[in-house]
């Protein structure tokens, strides 16, 4: 036991939903894999909610009645694979939910039933029965859908005691066949039969008596060394009863004749649908076209898929003429190598043909084929080569529906194209078609796929193609989106995997018929054109096809990688128009506020004064490197008129001469010699002086600038680089009211190389910073040497000034 349970915890439990598993009835079921473990018996400690359990490819020898009482939710038991010899089926008494068991592909001889009422698919096919296991119990599973046997013999007996049951499937799997009673099949009631026989099999009378017994017949592993009746034989065989309208042949190797007996045999049944599937024949032609009765037939359908020839050099033109000659509506011929096609030389009812991965080429458009009735054809997979040769042949045709995928078809410009205008569906995809082929093509098309070809550009003057709904041109070399002027109906349009950088706004305006785009895995370049696009989804929720990633940018590289969606483009960055008026409005704001501030706060004063303090401080730092001549004594010469000593000695003095006397002033009152007369005055204490200043006023200009003009000709110090001269401009003096002779007075006032005394008190601490910035020097003198000021003074005074200074000019 305790082996079991250490084997058991290597089976994985897994939530299904349902419908994974058949015949699960539940929301959510549990299935325990213990598939291909080598188990030899059933684990003892299976979970209770368990409802699927895979014990299939083990080596289960014999089920006990125990093994499955712990599971009574069990409803899908697969045991198929193991080496189980005998089964009683009263073992699943207590699992009164089981709805599927599969037992084949084991070594059973007998089996004990047991009715289990609710089982709905069992399968015992592919065992070692020796007569058909089915009794009188197997009768009363009223709900038996699907059942498969197995038997070396098949009895009419046998199938009587379940005649009764309207089975969906029955599945008939042998591993030997040594007897088969003449009608037997005949009395099952089932809707399919498939039978899977043995090699070496006579299966002839098998296939007569299953036309009559279900509507859908499959037979599989049909093989040469079946023993066939001959071809007269066959004509005396009844085909009353029958009942298959579906007939299919899987895995058949024949000879050719023997092939087409069947064909003629099936042509007289209840037969509309014949399919043979991976069918190998070889061996020389003898029955033809014309020995083949094409008379009294409901046969509709014929498909031959997977055909090998055993022999290289098989008169196949025979063959291909005696199907065409069934004139039936749908003929395939696909994966069958054939390299062209013969049709007979009269109308047929073909509506639909299938020649699909085969080596046809453009051959088959040069004869002169009749088809009126033809709606499908499909040569997908071939060497066709000529796309204008295959419009030829389909303008003689009411043809609705294309496929010429997978080939190696061109058009050129100069080659006519012309097409019946009932063609409503073409595949092109996979070829080597350029943009020349939206020159070939039907105006009637709506649903047209180009995807995987070589083109570059939609032309504009495809303004034909009005009635086209569905575009596909995925895999491309398109660098753009196309417009819908041409395409007005077009609703849905597949462009993933080109070249499409950044999609014009041309497809946005003329694409409003649009509902579905699919424009993925494209090398976007996530600038402000793609906004526009990447919009697209937010207004439009659900149009674009895998959307958001498949939607990434490739380029510039520092976005390489983002997805579209995650990508920030601001409005304003975008839009031209409104950036432009948001700087219209940002300059009128600003000019609004320049201009209050100039009527309000006077600002074109404080822009001069700032330019002049600037100018000041980089003379000062000039200055302040050297020191002064021995014989200077002061640091400024103050120079005003009668009329303006009351602000000199109220205003001026007492803001420059500090208790510290960092700043010496000279005043004529208080420094100058009785003895000396003014002029020599004048001269000897300017020249003591670092700085003179100049407080002017209009009675000042008049009466009293002739006293300094001698000595600034003397001296030579009246002219505009000399920074030794600070006037003080106390009141405006009009240039009329300076007399012609101080032309240089009047040039330095038109320069505005001054400093202006503010009427507003709130300005003065701007002018006396301005000033004491100008007289920032070092004296070398009798006494002790001034430390010059530095401009910190001038911030720390201007520090609650909310405006700027101008520009100090010191002459």
């Amino acid at each position: 036991m305790r082996l079991i349970g250490n084997i058991y915890i290597f089976c994985s439990i897994v939530m299904t939903v349902e419908g994974e598993v058949p015949e699960l009835p539940g929301e959510r079921e549990l299935m325990t894999n213990c598939s291909s473990m080598s188990l030899r018996k059933v684990p003892a400690d299976l979970t209770p909610a368990t409802t699927t359990l895979d014990l299939s490819y083990n080596l289960l020898f014999q089920l006990q009645s125990s093994d499955f009482h712990s599971i009574s939710k069990l409803k899908v038991l697969i045991l198929c694979h193991n080496r189980i010899q005998q089964l009683n089926l009263k073992i699943f008494e207590f699992n009164k939910e089981l709805r599927y068991l599969d037992l084949s592909s084991n070594r059973l001889k007998s089996v004990s039933w047991y009715s289990l009422a609710g089982l709905r698919y069992l399968d015992l096919s592919f065992n070692d029965f020796d007569t058909m296991p089915v009794c009188e119990e197997a009768g009363n599973m009223s709900h038996l859908e699907i059942l498969g046997l197995s038997g070396a013999k098949i009895q009419k007996s046998d199938f009587q005691k379940i005649a009764h049951l309207h089975l969906n499937t029955v599945f008939l799997g042998f591993r030997t066949l040594s007897h088969y009673e003449e009608g037997s099949l005949p009395i099952l009631n089932t809707t399919k039969l498939h039978i899977v026989l043995p090699m070496n099999t006579n299966f002839w009378v098998l296939l007569h008596d299953g036309i009559k017994t279900s509507k859908i017949l499959e037979m599989t592993n049909i093989d040469g060394k079946s023993q066939f009746v001959s071809y007269e034989m066959q004509r005396n065989l009844s085909s009353e009863n029958a009942k298959t309208s579906v007939l299919l042949l899987n895995k058949v190797d024949l000879l050719w004749d023997d092939l087409s007996s069947i064909f003629q045999f099936v042509w007289h049944t209840s037969v509309e649908y014949f399919q043979i599937r991976n069918v190998t024949f070889g061996g020389k032609v003898y029955l033809d076209h014309n020995s083949f009765d094409y008379s009294n037939t409901v046969m509709r359908t014929i498909k031959l898929e997977h055909v090998h020839y055993r022999m290289p050099y098989i008169r196949q033109d025979k063959i291909y003429l005696l199907l065409t000659k069934m004139d039936i509506e749908n003929l395939t011929i696909s994966n069958a190598q054939i390299p062209h096609m013969l049709f007979p030389n009269y109308p047929t009812k073909f509506q639909y043909l299938n020649f699909a991965n085969n080596i046809l080429t453009d051959e088959l458009f040069k004869r002169t084929i009749q088809l009126p009735h033809l709606k499908t054809l499909i040569l997908k997979g071939n060497k066709l080569e000529t796309l204008s040769l295959v419009s030829g042949f389909a303008n003689n045709t009411p043809l609705e529906h294309m496929d010429l995928s997978q080939n190696l078809l061109q058009h050129k410009n100069d080659e006519n194209c012309s097409w019946p205008e009932t063609v409503v569906t073409m595949n092109l995809s996979y070829n080597k078609l350029s943009d020349s082929v939206f020159r070939c093509l039907p105006k009637s098309i709506q649903i047209l796929d180009l995807n995987n070809n070589q083109i570059q550009i939609v032309p504009k003057e495809t303004i034909h193609l009005m009635a086209l709904q569905e575009l596909n041109i995925a895999f491309n070399f398109l660098t753009d989106l196309p417009g819908c002027s041409h395409f007005s109906r077009l609703s849905i349009l597949n462009i993933e995997m080109n070249l499409i950088l950044s999609p014009s706004l041309d497809f946005f305006q003329s694409c409003q018929e649009v509902k579905t785009l699919n424009a993925g895995r494209n090398p976007f370049w996530c600038t402000c054109e793609l906004k526009h696009f990447i919009q697209l989804e937010t207004y439009s929720e659900g149009m674009m096809v895998g959307w958001s990633d498949s939607y990434v940018c490739e380029y510039p590289l520092n976005l390489r990688g983002t997805r579209l969606k995650d990508v920030n483009l601001p409005e304003l960055s975008c839009n031209t128009a409104l950036l432009i008026v948001t700087i219209v409005l940002i300059m009128l704001v600003l000019g609004l506020v320049v201009a209050f501030c100039c009527l309000h706060f006077d600002l074109p004063w404080y822009l001069r004064m700032l330019g002049q303090c600037t100018q000041t401080w980089h003379r000062v730092r000039k200055a302040a490197q050297e020191q002064l001549k021995g014989n200077v004594q002061f640091h400024t010469f103050i120079a005003y008129g009668e009329h303006d000593s009351l602000w000199v000695k109220n205003e001026l003095i007492p803001n420059l001469e500090k208790e510290d006397g960092s700043i010496l002033i000279c005043l004529y009152e208080r420094n100058f010699d009785p003895g000396k007369s003014v002029s020599e005055n004048i001269v000897s204490f300017m020249e003591k002086s670092y700085k003179s200043i100049f407080v002017l006023s209009p009675n000042f200009v008049q009466s009293e600038w002739c006293h300094y003009e001698l000595y600034f000709a003397h001296h030579n110090l009246f002219h505009e680089n000399s920074d030794c001269i600070i006037l003080i401009l106390l009141e405006p003096i009009p240039f009329y009211c300076i007399p012609t002779r101080y032309h240089k007075l009047k040039a330095l006032l038109e320069k505005k190389a001054y400093l202006e005394w503010p009427k507003d008190r709130r300005k003065c601490g701007l002018f006396w910073a301005n000033l004491r910035a100008a007289l920032n020097i070092h004296v070398s003198a009798t006494r002790e040497m001034c430390e010059l000021q530095t401009f910190t003074e001038f911030n720390e005074e201007s520090r609650g000034s909310t405006v700027s200074l101008m520009r100090t000019d010191c002459l």
